[in-house]
């Protein structure tokens, strides 16, 4: 099944659409939305064509930075009843654990991740459709919002060590430093927000124990827990090991401390197998790295765990139907 988003992902779509002279009713329609269905906010639609949307948008008003012009008027109570939770913990860190724990219940579309090494935090933040469509807007929008919420708990002065984007940087980065600081990458392996460790463990102010108990009272049993804490864990030692060249299911139960078939049951209680998730977290990394043209392909390749150029070719023209040169020219004119 296709992800799905709440219509609050779109809060601000009409203002922010009519300010740029844009017809926000036509916009919705062209892309199979009911302009209606913004009434209520926890209905949830088509993740693909609110990703397809946001690019339509920005195209047809020229602001490369229309995903941030939302992300602007974004607020914690946007995410749906989980903001009532996320308001009463204790700290950033526990604040940000919840929101990724729980990210279905808010946008199926998103994907997100916390680790920490050598005193620095990076919260990678990723847009997973099932199928190339370009994201750029609504990437922005995701790694905007969470910075709005760090910004929301550690003050409107806090700076993160850079905000970082896997895409090019726009003509114009005069909105992506207004709103993040100076600090802003592009052309990086992943999208998201790198931050002192420190920062998580600050206290939040706004906090009350013994609310928390009541909101957690409220929300849990809304929040279907999903068994994907394993599958995520297994995904970002895929992603670290590939470029290795040593990512196997042995090497992953290694680096986990378990044996290869205690790998495959925490894989199997989340519909996964080793394969489908190596072959689904390549896919998502090929897309990223392939759009990039400061890449060559012989590097995407080795990134991606393959021995030769020729070896990735094959493997890139079974999961997209065509080569990987080919799908960059085509994904560059779409940009263009």
């Amino acid at each position: 099944m296709r992800p799905l988003a709440r219509t609050a992902a779109l809060n601000g779509f009409v203002e922010v659409s009519r300010s740029l002279g844009l017809d926000p009713r036509a916009l919705m329609k062209s892309v199979g939305l009911d302009p209606a269905d913004l009434a209520v906010q926890d209905r949830w639609i088509s993740g693909s064509a609110v990703v397809r949307l946001l690019e339509l948008s920005a195209a047809a008003s020229g602001r490369e930075d229309f995903g941030l012009l939302l992300a602007e008027r974004r607020r914690l109570s946007n995410l749906g009843p989980i903001s009532l939770l996320v308001r009463e913990e204790p700290d950033v860190h526990s604040a940000l654990e919840l929101l990724i724990r729980h990210q279905h219940t808010y946008n199926e579309v998103l994907h997100a991740r916390l680790s920490e090494a050598n005193g620095v935090a990076t919260l990678k933040v990723d847009i997973r459709l099932g199928e190339v469509v370009q994201s750029r807007q609504a990437v922005e929008l995701a790694v905007g919002a969470f910075h709005r919420i760090l910004c929301g708990f550690l003050g409107a002065r806090w700076r993160p060590l850079s905000v970082c984007f896997a895409h090019s940087a726009p003509k114009d980065t005069a909105g992506h430093r207004r709103m993040f600081g100076p600090l802003v990458e592009f052309d990086r392996d992943f999208n998201g927000v790198v931050l002192y460790a420190d920062d998580l463990r600050a206290s939040n102010a706004m906090a009350d124990a013994q609310l928390r108990s009541y909101t957690r009272q409220y929300f849990e049993p809304l929040a279907v827990p999903r068994e994907a804490g394993e599958a995520d864990r297994i995904r970002d030692l895929i992603e670290a090991l590939l470029p290795t060249g040593r990512c196997s299911v042995e090497e992953i139960a290694r680096s986990l401390g378990v044996d290869r078939r205690t790998v495959h049951r925490h894989l199997a209680r989340s519909g996964e197998t080793f394969s489908s998730l190596l072959s689904s977290t390549r896919a998502a990394l090929a897309e990223q790295f392939v759009a990039n043209p400061s890449r060559s392909l012989t590097e995407v390749g080795t990134l991606l765990g393959f021995s030769s150029l020729s070896a990735f070719s094959r493997w890139f023209r079974e999961q997209f139907g065509c080569g990987p040169r080919e799908w960059r020219k085509a994904r560059t004119r779409a940009g263009a």
